[in-house]
């Protein structure tokens, strides 16, 4: 799942990415107010995470933009203040939730899982294709009687394919989904990581992540043992 934050404090935003990330989500990063506005509007995202004090625009006001223009996914917004007011003037704007900082980790992950469950009733319900199953909840794979140990990377790879059945997924629509904005298109990463994840997937059974040359990848299930 794809979450943008928007967050000014650089060590505040870093460290939200690098744990959602270790959690196995796609993170975008936005420093100011117009450039989380901008990248809510032109992508695709399951959560917004909406700091309240941004320059340029406040999370108040992106929020009720935002909201105007049709947005549909969650908004956690966070503040330095705790006073009701300030509360209820951001759930007022639109926002889903409110947190205040200081915050452990954990409760902010344990916000987004609720606000996830909350805005898509079928964010955590299992995939199936073919005989491969994903549980979305223990975040473990099956393939028949056959577990599948996942690195966090490779759940996320193999739930975006497994939530994209039969389309094409490029290598740009990859990395923007899967490892985010700011990914190094030189990396082989993705490539190193397809190849250990078909590995397991595919390993003693009928393949299911085909390499289409010139365009990208699919999931599918084909004909024949």
């Amino acid at each position: 799942m794809r979450i943008l934050v928007v967050e000014d404090e650089s060590k505040v935003a870093s460290f939200i990415k690098k744990g959602l990330t270790e959690e196995s989500y796609s993170v975008d990063v936005a420093s100011t107010g117009p450039d989380g506005e901008y990248l809510a509007q032109i992508n695709s995202y399951e959560l917004l995470v909406l700091d309240l004090m941004l320059p340029g625009k406040d999370g108040i006001e992106v929020c009720l933009s935002l909201r105007a223009g049709g947005f549909k996914a969650p908004i956690l917004m966070l503040t330095a203040k705790s006073a009701l007011q300030d509360k209820i003037t951001g759930l007022d704007s639109g926002a889903d939730d409110y947190l205040v900082k200081p915050f452990a980790f954990e409760e902010m992950l344990a916000r987004i899982r609720a606000l996830l469950r909350r805005g898509h009733v079928e964010g955590t319900a299992p995939l199936r294709v073919d005989d491969l199953l994903l549980d979305r909840v223990t975040r473990r794979g099956r393939r028949g009687g056959r577990e599948i140990p996942l690195t966090s990377r490779e759940y996320a790879l193999l739930e975006y394919f497994m939530r994209h059945v039969g389309q094409v997924l490029t290598r740009a629509m990859i990395a923007e989904n899967v490892w985010g904005l700011d990914f190094d298109s030189e990396s082989n990463v993705i490539e190193v990581t397809l190849s250990h994840l078909r590995n397991k997937v595919d390993r003693g059974a009928r393949p299911l992540i085909h390499t289409l040359r010139g365009f990208g990848y699919v999931m599918r299930v084909e004909d024949g043992p």
